[in-house]
């Protein structure tokens, strides 16, 4: 299993620039998979420096409804028509962050909803094959902190993450979890794992909030 970071917000390798924002390129020997696209077309040119053609991914998890997330979408999209791109059926409600003035919108392009490569998920548990697995579900309890500043719709109400989900993914007996931000905390997020896997993964792989 290959895993690439191709952005985030701390410089990785010399020469690639980073942006508030996440992607995972993980290549399998079955799969070749994108975990999030960052919030702009920055995770397009660092794959292009690393040699990673993002044409060939076959398959994109979506970890939540924020840009910093999937706000380079578009840009993915536009050079890769065959992709199936998971997302919760929630990701694309209106989502804003308080920690700003005005309160300002941290949701996806809603132009994007309707675009025929998404497969909306609304169970909180799917299978992609035996090696791709998807989960939500998570407790809603002893959240980060930094969630309180995040809300939902036009009444700003506190947002339950009901739109985050995770990426299981094996290959030769290793098992590895990944998360975009653990906004339902990492302890739910492995406490959900428990409950579907029985064993804990070899690896996680996330954003820490």
């Amino acid at each position: 299993m290959r895993i690439v970071c191709l952005v985030e917000n701390t410089p990785g390798k010399a020469g690639l620039p980073c942006e508030h924002g996440l992607s995972f390129y993980i290549e399998t020997k079955k799969h070749k998979v994108l975990m999030d696209t960052g919030a702009s077309d920055l995770f397009v040119k660092n794959a292009e420096a690393l040699n990673i053609d993002l044409a060939k991914v076959d398959t994109v998890v979506i970890s939540h409804g924020h840009y910093d997330h999937g706000g380079g979408l578009a840009a993915f999209l536009a050079l890769n028509h065959t992709a199936k791109v998971y997302i919760r059926a929630s990701a694309f409600d209106d989502y804003y962050s308080l920690n700003h003035e005005p309160v300002k919108y941290i949701g996806l392009d809603k132009e994007l909803e309707s675009h025929p490569q998404m497969v909306f998920l609304k169970d909180d548990t799917y299978r992609i094959d035996e090696s791709l697995f998807l989960f939500a579900g998570m407790a809603n309890e002893n959240l980060p902190s930094a969630n309180k500043a995040l809300r939902k719709g036009d009444a700003l109400e506190q947002d339950d993450f009901g739109h985050e989900q995770c990426l299981a993914v094996t290959e030769d007996g290793t098992r590895v979890l990944f998360s975009g931000c653990a906004h339902h905390g990492i302890l739910n997020i492995m406490e959900r794992w428990q409950q579907l896997r029985k064993k804990d993964p070899d690896l996680v792989i996330s954003g820490f909030h």
